[in-house]
Order: structure tokens, then sequence, then C-alpha cells
């Protein structure tokens, strides 16, 4: 197999094992808080405390995968995100299975961006576009997989197969990334800003944290901790900005296509942190589904998605990333809204219909997000903005569990008790955050993007 095709796939091996245990967890959740005999809505942790690590870990990907070498970091991270996954397994509490977590969104921060950086550094840049759609593919499948998969080993035997899995899938992926992918060179790079990565850490930490306590207990210990955790952020953008070694480099933002795909592909990402947490929710909660008929359902946005795969490029190539950024996004939005309309009653058919269709332009979303945010970085600015895309994308998504959680536990009342009125109004707001990210790229100027695109030479 040639080259262009080899790296993507072994890199892809590796990141739907990431992908296909976080949504897993979200699927067996109601099974393992029976398990603790835990409230399902307090054990979102398990799903908070990985994007939240990862977050605050990401922006050492870059200078790590810089200083030592991409493939090295990219093994010890699988090798990492495995053991970790044996500790889940092993857990006996709820508090040691948090920290496993923990240990393995570490690890995920580190495997996820240096692969990209490994992909982006070694293909050509006409062919990024089809590289990125063929290591992007498993991950986009992974989510929607992991759900069924997560039902079906609930439903055979219990949750702690979920993370027995890994083990044979990180070993496959370790041994063939030392078998067939080269080694990535060193790059010189300064000393570590240790004061910066403390404040974006610290500050990224606090705030996803106040969000996410304030869906068990909102008052003022939440809101104490967003706002610790927004003024730490503010001081690091003072401390960046005089700091030519920053650890986060502030500077990306004046590229328009960087700009717009974090920005507004923040603002889009929050749905895909919610919809794998509130689907599962609703329908083993609500609708009293097994966890293997609820998996079986979400399962289907996987055949949207490998769909988007074939004519990504030529939809791209067609109208351009600003038309397909733009329209799209309100289309995916709308398909997120209309989940709002699932009732105990909605025929199953309507359920697939909609997932399917959302799961093909979500991936396109997707697709052209992570392909434009490279289209004016310089080769030196690319691990640099590998990191910042990588770290915005995780926080989006942590965003999105802690704000449906929020959402839910609100409209819910005092009971507890999840209701489907509570389920409507969240999936109807989590879609117009959604939709909001239309504006960002209502900026973007026209043929933005058309070389990445196959548009011009």
């Amino acid at each position: 197999m040639e080259f262009r095709r080899t790296v993507p796939l072994i890199l892809a091996l590796a990141l739907i094992m990431q992908q296909i245990d976080s949504t897993a967890v979200a699927t067996a959740l109601p099974s393992i808080a029976a398990d603790f005999k835990e409230s399902v809505l307090t054990l979102h942790a398990i799903i908070t405390i990985y994007l939240l690590s990862a977050g605050v870990f990401l922006p050492v990907s870059g200078w790590t995968a810089d200083r030592f070498g991409g493939r090295r970091v990219f093994c010890w991270a699988i090798v990492t995100f495995t053991l970790a996954s044996l500790l889940c397994a092993l857990s006996p509490t709820v508090d040691i299975l948090i920290a496993a977590r923990a240990l393995q969104g570490m690890a995920g921060a580190m495997m996820v961006p240096t692969a990209r950086l490994i992909l982006v550094r070694s293909v050509k840049r006409e062919e990024l576009v089809p590289a990125m759609v063929m290591m992007s593919m498993p991950a986009v499948v992974g989510p929607t997989i992991g759900p069924l998969l997560g039902g079906f080993i609930t439903s055979i035997a219990s949750w702690h197969w979920i993370f027995w899995i890994n083990l044979p899938i990180g070993a496959a992926a370790i041994t063939l990334t030392l078998l067939l992918v080269d080694k990535i060179p060193t790059q010189h790079r300064a000393s570590f800003d240790f004061l910066g990565f403390i404040l974006s850490g610290a500050g990224i930490g606090a705030t996803i944290l106040g969000l996410a306590s304030a869906a068990r207990d909102f008052g003022a210990a939440s809101i104490a901790l967003v706002a610790t955790g927004l003024v730490l952020l503010g001081l690091y953008i003072g401390h960046a900005r005089r700091n030519t070694n920053a650890i986060l480099d502030l500077t990306l933002f004046r590229y328009p296509t960087f700009r717009a795909s974090l920005s507004g592909g923040s603002l889009f990402r929050i749905s895909m942190g919610a919809l794998p947490f509130m689907l599962p929710l609703l329908m083993q909660q609500v609708f009293h589904y097994t966890p293997l008929q609820s998996g079986a359902i979400t399962f289907v946005s996987a055949f949207g998605a490998f769909g988007m795969r074939t004519i990504a490029k030529r939809i791209l190539h067609r109208f351009g990333f600003r038309k397909v950024l733009l329209y799209n996004a309100l289309i995916a939005s709308g398909s997120m809204a209309l989940c709002a309309t699932f009732t105990p009653d909605s025929a199953p058919s309507l359920m697939i219909m909609i997932i399917m269709l959302g799961g093909f332009f979500r991936a396109l979303q997707f697709t052209a997000l992570n392909t434009l945010a490279f289209a004016q970085t310089t080769e030196a600015q690319m691990s640099h903005a590998n990191s910042l895309a990588q770290m915005a994308q995780r926080i989006a998504q942590s965003l999105g569990v802690a704000v449906a959680a929020l959402l839910l536990q609100y409209f819910s009342g005092d009971t507890g008790v999840l209701t489907n009125r509570a389920f409507e109004i969240t999936f109807a707001a989590v879609g117009l955050i959604a939709a909001s990210s239309c504006f960002s790229f209502l900026r973007l100027p026209n043929g933005v993007g058309d070389e990445l695109a196959g548009r011009k030479i």
C-alpha cells in the first residue's frame, strides 16, 4: 500500500480506539451508575474528566513532539492510553475510575494531535484533503460504532469490557507504527513555557470543572470556579502577548482560516460533545430502551459518515470551503435540533433517518474544519497550530457535555428524574449553538482554501 494511504490508516487505528472508548462509555453510563449506585447525571464526570484532562495537556503535545519526535511521542501516548484502559477495567470505586479516565485523557491529548502532526508533515499540501479524510473517517465512525459496541458489551457481559478491548488494539497500533511509520525529525524549540502551561491549564480546568459542577449543584462554588478560570485565561492572554515563546501561539488568529476554524468550529463542536452524551440517556432513561437497542439506533450515523468519505473532496472542489462550511453548518445544526422531536412513540425508522443524515453532514463539516485550519500556516507553525486546534476541540466537546448536563438537570426539575421535555429543550438549544457558528464562516473571503480543495493550482 502506498505511503500516503498507509500512514493515515495506521494513525487512524489508534484514534478509533480512543474515539470508540469515549462514546462506548456514554452508552454504558446508566449501567456504570447502577453498578456504583450513583446518579447518571453525577457520573457524567467520567466523560467530562477525560475531555478536561485532554484539554489541559494538549498544549504540551506540540512542544513534546518537536522536542522528542512525533513517532516516539505517539507510541508512548498509545502505551499510556492502553495502560490507563487496564486501570479503568480494574477500578473498584468511582474515584479510581475517574482518576484512570483522567490518565486516559492525558494520553489522548498527546496521541490525537501528534497523529495529525505526523500526517501534515508526511503528505503534500495538495494531498492533504484525501489524507485527512482517510485518517479522520475512522475517528468520525468511532463515535458511531462506540454506542453499538458499548450497548452490545453491556448487554452480554459488563461495562468493564469496554476498556479491556483496548489492550489488543493498542498493541497492534504500536507495532504497526514502529514498523511502517517513518521517524519525524525533531525540531528546535525554545525552553518550555511552564508559566503559560500553568495559566492555560488551570484556566481551562477551572472553567470546565465549574460548568460540570453546576450540573450537580448550581451555586456560589461553581460560579467562583468559572470566574477563576476566566481570570486565569485572561492572564494567559496577557502573558502570551509579552512572550514570544508562549505555549499557545495566539498570533495564529491573525489568519482568517485558522480563526474561523477555531471560533466557528468550537461552537459547532459543542454539539459533538452533547449529542453522543444525550442520545443514549434519552433512549435508555426516557424511552426505556436497552443499551443494545439505543446503540443500534445511534450507530446508523456511521453509514452517513462513510457516505461522506466518498464525496467530501468533490463537494469541496465543487462549492469551495466557504459555502460548504456556511450552508452545511445550518443543515447539520438542523439535524441536531430535529432530535428534539423524538418521543417514546417516534418510529425507529424516523429516528434512524435523522441520525444517519446528521452523521453525513457533521462528518463533512469536521473534514472541512480540520483541513482549513492549516490552509495558511507555515511549516514552522504546524505544531503550534495543531496543539491549539486540538485543544479548542476538546474544550468545546467537554463544554458540550457540561452544558447538556446542566440544561437537563435544570429542565428536569427538583426530582432528578430525566424528562422528555428536558431533552426537547436541550436538543433545540444545542442546535442553535451549533448554527451560530455560521457567523464565523460568513467573514471568510471567497476562494479561501481553493488550493486545498483542488480548485486552482
